[in-house]
Parts: structure tokens; C-alpha cells; sequence
């Protein structure tokens, strides 16, 4: 008997879980102005697979690493013009506010040489983003990665609740605004 109280009290809480998840993303999707409208907001937070990239110096990473806090990862290239434009703005947002909660992550995909790399964010000026790469884009294709830049946003969880396509200003008060209220889980 105190197996299946125990059983019906736990699909109660799990059921509950599930509707405050789609909750909050609708209050994620009504939020969103200015370049954040281009930001497209998952119905549920989708599983990812195959989450393994590097770092400059070729040690393996994976997205699972940042399980814990919501995480933007940005796809770009040495090559993309877009990537340059919004790259500063990245780097500001995760100046502002990356820490225990909320990270920026940025990664090269396809071939991008190394020096090229770090020319690239010298240029621009980048002071917190790291250098990390998806040389062969396996991370790149297992994510449906169909442009660049392209920036997708994970949860707590490591599902991605959200993704954009092309640039964006991430450190207008729209963009400030979607990660305080995330942050904060007000949303």
C-alpha cells in the first residue's frame, strides 16, 4: 500500500514539475523584444546528445560540464561577419553576468585555424568568452547548427530551452533582461 501512495505522490509532483517547466518558457517566449523576438522558445526543453567539443588546447569538453546553470553557447567562425559584429556584446553580457548561474560559451566550428582564432578575439577585444572548438562539427550537426552565428540556450538541466538564429545585441537591456529573470527563476 505505501508503495503505491508513495507511486501516485510522486506522478503528482513529477506531472507539476513538467507544467511549471512549460510554465516558465511561456514566460520566457511573452518576454522577449527587441533582437530577442528572432530568440525562438522550445515548447519543452529538448535532450541533447553528443554534447563533446575542445578547448584550444584540444582537451575534451562537454556541455554536461556546465550542468548547473543556464548556459548560452554560440556557434561562430574566424570567417563571419555576424560573429564579429556580436561577439563584444557576448562578452559583455558574460562580464556582467556570468558566474555560479549563467555562462557564456562560444565555439569555433568548422575550420577555424588557431592563430586565426585568437586574432579574432583580440580584434574584437575579448576579455571573458573562451576559446573552445568544434573542429569536425559533430557538436555543430548533433545541434542542428544551419548558420552562423547561431546561439543556443541551455537550462540548469543542460536541455536546451531556446535557440537564435543569427546575431544578435546580447547586451541590450532585452537580452539582460531574458538572463536576470532566468537568473532569478522568475520566469
Amino acid at each position: 500500500m505505501r508503495k503505491i501512495v508513495a507511486t501516485v505522490l510522486y506522478t503528482a509532483l513529477m506531472l507539476g514539475a513538467n507544467g511549471a517547466a512549460a510554465t516558465d518558457l511561456d514566460g520566457l517566449r511573452e518576454m522577449r523584444a527587441g533582437d530577442m523576438r528572432k530568440l525562438i522558445v522550445h515548447a519543452e526543453p529538448k535532450v541533447l546528445k553528443g554534447q563533446d567539443f575542445v578547448t584550444i588546447d584540444d582537451a575534451p569538453v562537454s556541455l554536461a560540464d556546465y550542468e548547473g546553470k543556464y548556459v548560452l553557447v554560440n556557434f561562430w567562425a574566424t570567417w563571419c561577419a555576424p560573429c564579429r559584429a556580436e561577439m563584444p556584446a557576448l562578452d559583455a553580457l558574460n562580464t556582467e553576468f556570468g558566474g555560479d548561474d549563467f555562462e557564456v560559451i562560444t565555439i569555433a566550428t568548422g575550420r577555424n585555424p588557431i592563430p586565426a582564432m585568437k586574432k579574432f578575439f583580440a580584434e574584437v577585444d575579448i576579455q571573458t568568452l573562451p576559446l573552445h572548438r568544434d573542429p569536425k562539427q559533430q557538436l555543430a550537426r548533433q545541434m542542428a547548427v544551419i548558420g552562423l552565428p547561431l546561439t543556443v540556450l541551455l537550462d540548469r538541466e543542460g536541455r536546451e530551452i531556446g535557440r537564435l538564429i543569427g546575431d544578435a545585441e546580447w547586451h541590450h537591456d532585452d537580452a539582460r533582461a531574458l538572463v536576470t529573470t532566468l537568473i532569478a527563476g522568475e520566469s
